[in-house]
């Protein structure tokens, strides 16, 4: 894979073919979140929205933790490294795009979770589209047990997710769960061995990278630019992102390649 120059001492970003693959590195800390590391997150996303060749993004964390949550003294702090404090400056609301909660990238995004997705990790988890954790993982929002509020958006995004029992379950009693009940309310799609987490995202990923990436994209749009609407309005919007992928050149390619039995060439057109 190639490490890009995006990357920051607390956020590993690197590509291999049409999959982005973020990991959040501070495993002294589990992974909790740093001003550093929001900023190679947010960087992160930018990018593969920007990126033609970037299909889907992989978010991970390092050496058998996703993410412990937000280190409050850190992310109260800029960062040591002149350069990322540039960018810092110029990435406005780094903090909120760093954890999906606003302008998130246009391609999937699937978590690949070992060991602990607490607090702000469940609220990065719930913030992705698809969702790949290792058996012993815990999960969990613990921010009212503190007499905190889950900022990530979590207390608007979880009861839209799962059913609303479970959301609330999770969000009133800040009560850690296993990968096996997260698996039983809806919030994750696979359970995997330890250890095997990312393996499984990049299959995932894979499989993502090989559809249409323009159907991708658009069914992602239509999903998030229809939330609230009534369904006639709804339709609408789908009409209108999905007429134009019938009409696309991937379109075409799609149906030549099962006629011929192939593998499809899709070019994004």
């Amino acid at each position: 894979m190639e490490l890009l120059p995006i990357s920051t001492p607390h956020c590993r970003v690197e590509r291999d073919g049409h999959v982005l693959t973020v990991t959040m590195n501070r495993p002294e800390a589990r992974n909790a979140l740093s001003s550093d590391m929001l900023v190679g997150l947010a960087s992160a996303w930018a990018y593969a929205s920007a990126e033609p060749e970037i299909r889907v993004a992989i978010l991970t964390g390092a050496e058998g933790t996703f993410c412990s949550g937000a280190d409050l003294k850190a992310m109260g702090r800029p960062s040591t490294d002149p350069e990322v404090q540039a960018r810092a400056a110029q990435i406005p609301d780094f903090h909120w795009k760093g954890l999906l909660r606003a302008d998130p990238p246009t391609k999937p995004v699937i978590s690949a979770v070992e060991g602990y997705a607490v607090a702000g990790g469940t609220e990065l988890l719930v913030g992705t589209d698809l969702r790949v954790v290792a058996e012993s993982a815990t999960l969990g929002l613990f921010e009212a047990k503190r007499a905190l509020f889950p900022m990530g958006g979590s207390a608007v995004r979880l009861p839209r997710q799962i059913p609303y029992c479970h959301a609330m379950d999770l969000l009133l009693t800040g009560r850690p769960i296993t990968a096996a009940e997260a698996l039983s309310m809806g919030l994750v799609n696979r359970v995997v061995p330890d250890g095997q987490a990312l393996a499984a995202a990049r299959e995932l990923a894979e499989d993502v990278a090989a559809s249409g990436p323009l159907a991708v994209q658009a069914i992602l749009r239509t999903y998030r630019d229809t939330l609230g609407l009534a369904e006639p309005e709804a339709l609408k919007v789908s009409d209108e992102l999905g007429w134009p992928v019938i009409g696309s050149e991937d379109a075409k390619e799609g149906t030549r390649a099962f006629r011929e039995k192939r593998p499809p060439a899709y070019r994004a057109l």
